[in-house]
């Protein structure tokens, strides 16, 4: 029973995308794409929508931003160490800590993880869509989706209890 003074909440099911300041919507397509393949959805002279599967990056043009120093945001990839030796090449500065973070041109944090090493789990028609259906989850990430009770194949434990 929901007491008149509590509040209903909307509950929060994913990131759909996040919105990065650019200085210049070309050059930051080009910087981004010497690492990470993705799919321009739309692009003009003020934003860009890159698309990994079913979540995408809107770059927006802002020249005046100031670098993040703890905000960022984190890519899950397939081959965390491509990245590290793409953006190595690239003369790219990786920042100092246990995880691969790096500043873009333009000030933004980002950080690079292993998708299999996560929590976070997209759909298998996705991954299979963005042909990348052979990625399994490592058992340290699957232990603490099933700590949650979401790891693959809790479903039929949860349908036994209904």
């Amino acid at each position: 029973m929901i007491k008149k003074t509590e509040l209903i909440k909307a509950r929060a099911v994913g990131i759909n995308h996040v919105a990065l300041e650019v200085g210049d919507i070309d050059e930051a397509l080009v910087f981004y794409s010497q690492f990470l393949d993705f799919e321009i959805q739309d692009k003009n002279d003020t934003q860009a929508f890159i698309y990994f599967g079913d979540q995408f990056i809107n770059f927006t043009k802002h020249s005046n931003r100031k670098p993040d120093e703890k905000r960022h945001f984190g890519i899950a990839v397939d081959n965390k160490e491509l990245v590290r030796r793409s953006l190595e090449a690239m003369g790219v500065t990786l920042l100092k800590g246990s995880f691969l973070d790096f500043l873009d041109p333009w000030g933004n944090r980002v950080e690079i993880t292993t998708y299999t090493n996560i929590q976070y789990t997209k759909a298998d028609h996705v991954l299979r869509g963005m042909g990348l259906s052979h990625l399994d989850k490592t058992e340290e990430a699957l232990a603490e989706l099933r700590a949650k009770d979401m790891a693959p194949g809790n479903e039929t434990d949860r349908n036994k209890k209904l």
